[in-house]
């Protein structure tokens, strides 16, 4: 249940980032580690996949520094998506919390 939990609230994270700025799967691994999330390429990259083929995300393929990675943006889509689990996400937890303000 709790990987559950955890992949939805990775998916709004990858979507709050990729509001921002294209990303990449490294990028995203970096950051969830950063909040103490230690995401192998395994998790992350099948998650990156999934929200692709739902239309949340859309990728393409760039050089940078001589190497070359994915960049994923977000999609309309999944700003509609990002919008609404924004919404949900604030609701559920000032009442998980008791925070009735």
């Amino acid at each position: 249940m709790m990987r559950r939990i955890i992949l939805g609230f990775m998916g709004l994270h990858i979507l709050h980032h990729a509001s921002k700025e294209p990303i990449t799967g490294a990028f995203m691994m970096k950051e969830l580690e950063s909040h103490g999330y230690k995401v192998s390429p395994g998790t992350l990259y099948p998650l990156l996949q999934k929200m692709e083929k739902m239309g949340l995300l859309k990728s393409r393929w760039e050089v940078q520094n001589g190497k070359r990675v994915r960049l994923y943006e977000i999609t309309q889509a999944g700003i509609e998506v990002l919008e609404e689990g924004k919404k949900k996400v604030k609701e559920l937890c000032r009442e998980i919390l008791g925070d009735e303000k």
